[in-house]
C-alpha cells in the first residue's frame, strides 16, 4: 500500500524554499514570532512536522490544534490560545486564503520553458512569442497568436485565428477555435472551446442547422476545468468574464454571458443566451434554461432546475428552482405529512 505521506510529492510538484517565518508572515500581511525560523513545506495539522506550515479554517478540526507538531499554523485569531507551545501563530481573518498563498509559495506553478517541440505543427503565418512553450504534437493554425510566457500542452489544437494572451496555461488535449482570450487564463485537459452551438431551425422537413457565427471571448484570470465545453455564439459572442472559475464537466451554451468572478461547479449546464451576473455561484449539476437573467451574487443550489430569472442576491434550490426558504419550508411540510400518514397506517382502522 502506498504511504499517504505529505503534500507535494516531488515526482509531480516543483518545490521551492525553505522560507523564513518572517517571509511567510509578510506574504500574509501579519506579524509573527520567531521570524528567522525556517520552514520547508506545508502539511495538514495531523501530519505536519516542526518544519511545516499548517492551517485551521474549519472549527470542526479545532481539537487537532493541541496535538499538532507543525512549526507554524495559519488560523483565525480566536484559536491562537489553543496552539501548543513552540508552534507559531500566523493569525488572520481568512485562514484558507492564507493557506492558498503559502501553498503556492512552496509549490509554485511550472514555469514555461521557451521552446517548440519538434513534433509540433505550426502554420507559418501563426505568431508565437519566443518565450512561449509549445508541447509535443501541438497543432496551431493559420494566423493564430500565442502570447509571451504561455504554455500549450501536448496534443492540443489551436484553430486558425485564435488569440491567446500572456502567461496562459493550456493543458493537454484541449481544442480551441473561434476564441480570443486574455492573460493568465488556465484551461485544463480535454476542454473544448469554441465548437458549434446547439442551434437549428425546426420545420416539417426536419432540422436545418443555423450557422454559429459568434466567438468565445475569455477575459483575464479565467480558469476552465477538464472536459468542460463552451460553445461559440450564434450571432452574438459567448463571454466569460474576468476571474470566472468553471469546474470540470460543465456545459456553457452559445451566447451565454458570465459576469466577473462567478463560479460554475461540476456537471452544471447553462443553456443558450442566459445572462449571469457578477459573483454568482452555480452549484453542481444545476441546469439553467435559456434566455434567463441571473442577478449579481445569486446562489443556485446543487441539482437545481432554473426555469425563470433569479433576482440579485437570491438563493434558489429545487426543480423547478425556488427561493431557498420556501424550498425548505415545503420539505419540512412534506416530511410532517409523511410522518402523520405513517402514524395513521400504524394505528390502523378502528375495529368493532
Amino acid at each position: 500500500m502506498v504511504d499517504a505521506g505529505k503534500p507535494g510529492d516531488e515526482r509531480f510538484f516543483r518545490r521551492a524554499g525553505p522560507y523564513s517565518i518572517g517571509m511567510v508572515a509578510t506574504l500574509l500581511g501579519v506579524e509573527a514570532e520567531q521570524p528567522d525560523r525556517l520552514l520547508s513545506g506545508v502539511a495538514p495539522l495531523q501530519t505536519a512536522g516542526p518544519d511545516d506550515v499548517s492551517f485551521l479554517d474549519n472549527r470542526r478540526y479545532a481539537g487537532m490544534l493541541a496535538e499538532t507538531r507543525a512549526g507554524a499554523v495559519i488560523l483565525h485569531p480566536d484559536f491562537v490560545e489553543k496552539l501548543p507551545e513552540g508552534c507559531v501563530a500566523l493569525a488572520m481573518a481568512e485562514p484558507y486564503v492564507g493557506w492558498a498563498k503559502v501553498s503556492a509559495l512552496f509549490f509554485p506553478s511550472p514555469v514555461p520553458v521557451a521552446c517548440v517541440h519538434p513534433s509540433a505543427m505550426i502554420d507559418p503565418s501563426a505568431i508565437i512569442d519566443p518565450s512561449a512553450e509549445i508541447g509535443p504534437g501541438v497543432v496551431i493554425g493559420a494566423g493564430a497568436e500565442i502570447g509571451a510566457g504561455t504554455s500549450i500542452g501536448p496534443l492540443t489544437y489551436i484553430a486558425p485565428g485564435v488569440v491567446i494572451g500572456k502567461n496562459c496555461r493550456i493543458h493537454a488535449q484541449v481544442t480551441v477555435s473561434h476564441a480570443i482570450m486574455g492573460n493568465h487564463v488556465v484551461i485544463y485537459p480535454g476542454a473544448r472551446i469554441g465548437q458549434d452551438g446547439f442551434g437549428f431551425a425546426i420545420s416539417k422537413a426536419g432540422f436545418t442547422p443555423v450557422p454559429q457565427l459568434g466567438r468565445v471571448l475569455i477575459s483575464d484570470g479565467v480558469e476552465i476545468g477538464a472536459n468542460t465545453t463552451i460553445d461559440r455564439g450564434s450571432a452574438q459572442d459567448t463571454v466569460i468574464g474576468q476571474g470566472v472559475h468553471i469546474d470540470n464537466l460543465v456545459q456553457i451554451g452559445h451566447n451565454v454571458n458570465i459576469g466577473p468572478f462567478s463560479v460554475v461547479v461540476a456537471q452544471a449546464g447553462v443553456s443558450g443566451s442566459t445572462q449571469i451576473g457578477q459573483g454568482v455561484m452555480i452549484a453542481a449539476q444545476a441546469g439553467l434554461a435559456g434566455h434567463l437573467k441571473i442577478g449579481d451574487k445569486a446562489r443556485i443550489g446543487a441539482q437545481s432546475g432554473v426555469m425563470q430569472d433569479v433576482p440579485p442576491g437570491e438563493e434558489v434550490l429545487g426543480a423547478p428552482a425556488q427561493n431557498a426558504r420556501n424550498f425548505f419550508r415545503e420539505v419540512v411540510t412534506l416530511r410532517k405529512l409523511a410522518q402523520t400518514g405513517r402514524k395513521g397506517q400504524t394505528q390502523g382502522p378502528d375495529k368493532e
